[in-house]
């Protein structure tokens, strides 16, 4: 009986233990879920969480998750890039069901980096993007121009007024003096090659910026070293459209714009001239005036009208999405003749497999041109011709297509040669049309492996095709191509190809280790990179399609080749999900060089600490986001150079170059310089910056300083007599720096249901010193490179120079020596050495055409449904050397030659004769800083029509609002910083309106 009682009172001990035990742990459970994005579909690698515990997993292939341990009141959270992170409180239950919604925030929005993507919050580098949303506006012709102004460090300078002409690209300046400058741009993974092609005004040109969804800009080393030997410049990374999935959706824009001259160049008028010619002339020069008032900047410029259409269908069959769109540009130039028409077509198909285990995303953008370029040379012969002229003459029996020209009194000869020719002549007798076109394309498969989700295999395979083909054609009855007893003219084609492909795979594996609160994100993979040109040669023919004698090529085609291939791999670890730290490496080996040369590595490292997360600003009511960054690499620059100037080769001798045997010219094989030791330029760049955000991030920015410093610039230097082919070759010789401050800053002043207003700023410094151009480091004896071709007295000249000490295209002239009254004396310049002879000793680095300070504010407002908003840019302390002056503005312009010239109105204000020294006078560099209101837009939303069956946006804009500057001339912005027969940058109205079905 006692053993029994003792037996029950264990039993007992057990059942109490096993109550308290299931009293304590009651609310300990397993709970079991499943995650899903906005359309129903499965996500996998969702990271789930226990707030404030060590407890985590990731979501499976289907979606679904189990976490043990969890007790009643506990907070999940769920949290994957690309995706706005939800938080759960657990309740009675077991089981969740989890949606999350893409992420449209800024921190948590995704940025497109160099092979992948990640968080903006997570970034290391220096990365800026712009969105569709927040593009500039209006007639754009080429998509570099949506952007600017609205990046720190990315300088986007127009090219001028011609269709399709594109835009100068600088980021942080630029790092080579005889390489490209040029940034990379990458489409969909597709790498562009520099250069453009035949018959095309700008390589984007082809692209249409309807169909362009960002722009992600990779600034310092940090960023775009895993680009390697082409990032040296930074890289532009361009995202276009993708499929929703989804029901059928159908968007058609369209727009008309009228574009206008907004400024003419400043030239003497008729009375003017015919003042100065009758008070200085000789009795023949008087008997030249005629009796017309022209203005022939008037008769070459236009009203031009264009047009631009786009139709987009998306949608999804089943499980594939798609987009389709088509576009129509038709843009006639403010020139006269000038017109560009593009029809181009995108494909984009994003299905998925394998329960999104494979993605798979096919791009195809292809786009054909008809254009027609107007002779840009009657730009300079509108401001030089004789006003006192009339159009059009029937003199000589309407001889020259009845244009006025300058005639000998004989009608055999007919002209006065070595003159200028009537300027709409140019235009309407002059034919260069051309139908280039173009097609990017890649398939890019990204494979989550079952065994191992975390592990992804990604493929990219692309092509970027285009062809250059057309005709000059130059009527034999035009004036400027006369041939006196016989047939003159042109009808000559030209063609070129060009065919680069690229093939890319890596590796990519991301897991999260929860228990010592890391993530770990790596990435190793392959590239190579195909460059094909083939350039055609044709023999010249007249206007009637005889060959000219001689004009035969030696060969029909050339095929120039390079190839690039490259290993990288890159690491970003994530602690604490704090701290982050990201290190790339690449390897890149190019047929542009020989031997030891030929491979490079490039390395990079970041860190990055984001602040806010730190518990002493974790009850912040003032800072929402703040994150410091430390990067450092090296990056490459290997474009802008010959594909063989590293081999000894026989090049063909220019036309100008020939032996005569008998009554024939030949064209002779001779060998060319060439150094066996070049190799690509390194650019290595140090960067801090800081993100920072306020008041829930209604106040965003970041502030960055860097340090880049190129060494082994490629640069053209002297040889020795017989030590080489040629008197100069190119080598890698000097280093130069760039130095800057990044700022920007965006706010959202007013946020509500009815009224909305947003208001951007950036500004950047950056200081380019050029630190060494010799093999001897610092020697004075070397004179520097020349640069900045001008027009003007015999054979030009030069108005910069690349030297020690200086920045890139500082302008090297005479200092101008002024009157009492502040008037320039002619051909009086300062003796710097004063030895009493002014000669190249006294040539003086002053001012430079780069800017030191370039900013940019846009800001939106609507109201209902109402919007309205404006883009402005600035730039200051650059200057321009205005060549129109310089060349056009003395009295030798006039009457100087056979026949008579107009001249710039500067005459009037210096009186000069026009003695070649004037050329060089510092007189002609003016202060070109400027504030313009590049774009000025309204906006208003119909709503619903056609029985609700769709919605309706009107628009309205104007681009080239105004400029406020001091400089005299056409335009101040000129990215070479030489002013000399600018085709005008129009002012641009532009009505449009958006239909979503």
């Amino acid at each position: 009986m006692m053993k029994l009682k003792k037996r029950l009172g264990r039993f007992g001990l057990v059942i109490l233990l096993l109550l308290v035990n299931q009293l304590i742990f009651a609310q300990a459970r397993t709970v079991t879920g499943r995650v899903t994005d906005g359309t129903g579909n499965p996500l996998a690698g969702v990271t789930v969480a226990v707030k404030g515990k060590q407890n985590a997993t990731t979501t499976a292939t289907d979606g679904g998750f189990s976490l043990s341990n969890i007790n009643t009141g506990d907070v999940v959270v769920f949290s994957s890039v690309g995706y706005n992170t939800i938080e759960q409180k657990v309740g009675a239950g077991s089981s969740l069901s989890i949606a999350l919604v893409t992420a449209a925030g800024n921190l948590n929005e995704v940025v497109v980096v160099g092979y992948g993507s990640t968080r903006k919050r997570d970034l290391t580098g220096s990365v800026a993007t712009v969105s569709s949303k927040d593009f500039q506006k209006g007639q754009i012709s080429t998509p570099e121009q949506m952007i600017a102004g609205k990046l720190p460090g990315v300088s986007v300078i127009s090219n001028g007024g011609q269709p399709g002409s594109g835009s100068t690209i600088r980021i942080r300046g630029g790092s080579s003096i005889r390489a490209s400058n040029d940034p990379l741009i990458v489409i969909d993974g597709v790498p562009l090659a520099a250069g453009g092609i035949s018959g095309a005004g700008n390589p984007l040109s082809f692209i249409n910026p309807n169909d362009i969804e960002s722009f992600t800009v990779l600034k310092d080393a940090s960023a775009a070293a895993i680009y390697g030997t082409r990032a040296s410049n930074g890289v532009i990374l361009i995202t276009t459209k993708k499929g929703t999935g989804g029901k059928l959706r159908m968007n058609f824009s369209t727009s008309v714009s009228a574009s206008t001259i907004a400024n003419k160049v400043d030239v003497l008028s008729a009375d003017e001239f015919r003042e100065i010619v009758n008070a200085k002339g000789t009795l023949a020069q008087r008997a030249m005036l005629g009796n017309a008032n022209t203005d022939w900047q008037d008769e070459i410029y236009q009203t031009a009208l264009a047009t631009d259409n786009n139709l987009t269908i998306s949608g999804g069959l089943k499980k594939l999405p798609y987009r389709v769109s088509f576009g129509y540009t038709n843009q006639n130039g403010v020139l006269r003749t000038d017109n560009l028409q593009r029809t181009s077509i995108a494909l984009a198909l994003n299905p998925s497999f394998f329960n999104n285990h494979l993605k798979v995303d096919l791009n195809i953008k292809g786009s054909a041109q008809q254009t027609r370029f107007a002779n840009t040379g009657a730009i300079g012969g509108a401001i030089s011709f004789d006003p006192t002229q009339p159009v059009y003459s029937e003199e000589f029996d309407n001889r020259f297509g009845g244009y006025y020209e300058w005639r000998t009194a004989s009608t055999v000869t007919g002209l006065v040669n070595l003159v200028g020719r009537n300027p709409l002549g140019l235009l309407n007798q002059t034919e260069n049309r051309s139908n280039p076109y173009r097609s990017i394309g890649n398939l890019q498969l990204d494979y989550k492996f079952h065994f191992l989700p975390e592990l992804r295999a990604n493929l990219n395979v692309g092509y970027d095709v285009s062809e250059g083909r057309g005709t000059t054609f130059v009527s034999d009855s035009a004036a400027s191509a006369y041939a006196p007893g016989g047939v003159g003219g042109e009808n000559n084609k030209y063609r070129q190809q060009r065919t680069n492909t690229v093939f890319d795979f890596y590796l990519n594996y991301n897991k999260l280790f929860s228990k010592i609160k890391s993530r770990v994100d790596v990435t190793a993979g392959y590239s190579y990179n195909n460059f094909l040109a083939t350039n055609y040669f044709y023999a010249s023919y007249n206007a009637r399609g005889v060959k000219y004698p001689n004009s035969d090529p030696v060969f029909a085609f050339d095929k120039p080749e390079n190839t690039l291939v490259s290993f990288f791999g890159r690491l970003n670890y994530t602690y604490n999900d704090k701290y982050l730290l990201t290190a790339t490496l690449r390897r890149d080996g190019s047929s542009r060089f020989a031997g030891d040369n030929k491979w490079g590595m490039f390395p990079s490292v970041a860190f990055a600490w984001k602040v806010m997360d730190e518990k002493f600003l974790a009850s912040s009511k003032v800072f929402s986001d703040l994150k410091l960054r430390i990067g450092y690499g090296v990056t490459g620059q290997q474009d802008g150079i010959n594909n063989y100037d590293f081999l000894s080769f026989y090049g063909l001798s220019s036309p100008n170059a020939t032996y005569q045997f008998g009554n024939d010219y030949y064209q002779m094989y001779r060998p060319g310089a060439y150094n066996p030791n070049i190799k690509w330029e390194e650019t290595t760049t140090a960067n801090i910056g800081l993100d920072y955000g306020f008041y829930n991030n209604r106040i965003t920015g970041s502030i960055d300083v860097y340090h880049k410093k190129t060494t082994d610039l490629l640069n053209s230097i002297p040889q020795p007599a017989g030590t080489n082919f040629s008197a100069f070759f190119i080598a890698n010789v000097g280093s130069m720096e760039n130095k800057g401050v990044e700022f920007n800053i965006n706010t959202e002043p007013v946020k509500s249901n009815t009224w909305n207003w947003d208001a951007g700023f950036n500004i950047t410094y950056n200081k380019n010193n050029i630190t060494n151009l010799t093999v001897v480091p610092k020697d004075a004896t070397y004179r520097g490179i020349q640069a900045g071709g001008i027009a003007g007295g015999i054979g030009g000249g030069f108005s910069q120079i690349q030297q020690v000490g200086y920045s890139r295209n500082t302008f090297n002239l005479y200092q101008q020596v002024y009157d009492k009254d502040g008037k320039p004396l002619e051909n009086v310049f300062v003796d710097v050495n004063e030895d009493g002879i002014i000669n190249q000793d006294d040539l003086s680095k002053t001012k430079s055409a780069v800017p030191d300070l370039f900013m940019g504010f846009s800001t939106n407002v609507s109201y209902k449904r109402f919007s309205a908003g404006f883009v402005l840019r600035s730039s200051i302390g650059n200057y321009v050397y205005n060549n129109v002056y310089s060349n056009a503005g003395n009295q030798l312009q006039i009457l100087g030659n056979y026949v008579l010239y107009n001249a710039s109105a500067n005459y009037l204000e210096t009186k000069f004769n026009g003695n070649s020294n004037n050329l060089l006078s510092d007189y002609y560099i003016q202060n070109a800083s400027f504030l313009r209101m590049d774009n000025l837009t309204f906006g208003y939303d119909v709503g619903a029509i056609l029985r609700k069956k769709a919605t309706l946006r009107l628009n309205a804009s104007v681009q080239n609002v105004f400029v406020l500057t001091k400089y005299k001339g056409l335009d101040p912005e000129v990215s070479s910083g030489v002013d000399n027969n600018l085709y005008p940058r129009p002012r641009i109205f532009t009505l449009g309106l958006n239909l979503n079905f």
